[in-house]
């Protein structure tokens, strides 16, 4: 089993991530008691040009070969810092690439999203925490993964400017706790749906 860890900061590699460093939690889990192997991708570091098609749109577009990671993995996992309270630009630009999917299946009809589990973790020294997540699990429904129970962990430490995660070990035990939580969950119904694919939807 695959997963994909798809990292939407604003920070450029290799500059330090706090949601880099709160994913990991989830990734870690995956791998130690999933045997999953994680893939983590930070998107700010390629060419991700404007556009809702699988495609390259122009010459160095680097979508296509992230869209051949969401292909290949059974768990997504969006990562993303809040700023003024909604996911990044960057989270933004991923999901309009992903819109693509809705009308993309497989040689049997069923969406390519189908049976592929997805999650959310979301990092920031402001609140919206709970927003940031429904908005991306949202899209993510649209697309037709499959969003199971308690899939999302945050790091947050309220309203108001503040230290990072990376700064201030408030809040870890509960943020990792709940990572790990997420990704049991994920993991869990992810072999669920191998076992029990769903179908193409009625016509």
């Amino acid at each position: 089993m695959k997963a994909l860890v798809i990292n939407c900061t604003l920070k450029k590699s290799p500059e330090p991530s706090n949601t880099a460093a709160l994913a990991q939690v989830v990734g870690d889990w995956l791998t130690e008691n999933g045997g999953v192997e994680v893939e983590h991708v930070r998107a700010v570091d390629l060419d991700l040009h404007p556009g809702v098609v699988s495609e390259a749109v122009a010459a160095g577009d680097d979508w296509p070969a992230v869209h051949d990671k969401l292909l290949g993995a059974q768990i997504l996992v969006i990562a993303s810092p809040t700023w003024l309270g909604r996911p990044s630009s960057v989270a933004q630009r991923v999901l309009e690439r992903m819109d693509a999917m809705l009308s993309e299946t497989d040689d049997d009809g069923v969406p390519v999203a189908y049976n592929r589990v997805a999650g959310v973790v979301v990092t920031g020294n402001e609140d919206g925490a709970h927003h940031v997540i429904s908005e991306i699990n949202g899209a993510l429904c649209d697309l037709g993964y499959t969003i199971p129970g308690q899939s999302w962990t945050y790091w947050h430490l309220g309203p108001g400017p503040g230290p990072d995660y990376l700064d201030d070990q408030r809040g870890h035990d509960w943020a990792h706790k709940t990572g790990r939580a997420m990704a049991a969950n994920l993991y869990g119904t992810a072999r669920a749906l191998a076992a029990n694919p769903l179908g193409a939807p009625p016509s």
